[in-house]
């Protein structure tokens, strides 16, 4: 297995990332749109509204990413981060990508002094919350998440 390494996304990933993007967003049941996918990550770079980390073999192939979106939280009066997204492509899948993602974030989270990262996933996403576990993220059973649609 080739090497995997992190780094901070830049302009140039782009287009790549905006394919990862649009991949993610269909694993969660969301239509095919490239072109919506790449604006949107083309947006949130251009106007550092959040922090993407990319993962990538030698030959410079983004492999998976995750995104961050720096926030607040009020109970600790601290910055934290909210891991968002997390994706892999799934011919790099099992291949350590994800965790150096999410190790990355961890350590970026951690330089920026950011006292907690949060994420959420789906209830059937076995996979995924096997990983976070073995990375020592802890389940929340205490606190219930709720959305409002605004949209209509």
């Amino acid at each position: 297995m080739p090497p995997v390494s992190t780094r901070l996304a830049v302009p140039a990933d782009v287009h790549a990332l905006g394919s990862l993007f649009n991949a993610y967003r269909q694993f969660y049941q969301q239509p095919d749109d490239l072109a919506l996918a790449t604006a949107f990550i083309g947006e949130r770079v251009a106007k550092r509204e959040s922090v993407i980390l990319v993962a990538e073999d030698p030959a410079g192939v983004l492999l998976g990413f995750t995104q961050i979106y720096p926030s607040l939280c009020s109970v600790l009066a601290a910055r934290i981060g909210v891991l968002y997204d997390l994706f892999v492509q799934p011919q790099a899948r099992t291949r350590g990508v994800g965790r150096a993602l999410l190790q990355a974030a961890a350590a970026y989270g951690k330089a920026k002094g950011m006292q907690r990262l949060d994420l959420t996933t789906a209830r059937t996403n076995a996979k995924a919350q096997s990983l976070y576990e073995s990375l020592q993220w802890q389940r929340d059973d205490i606190f219930l998440a709720y959305n409002l649609d605004l949209r209509g």
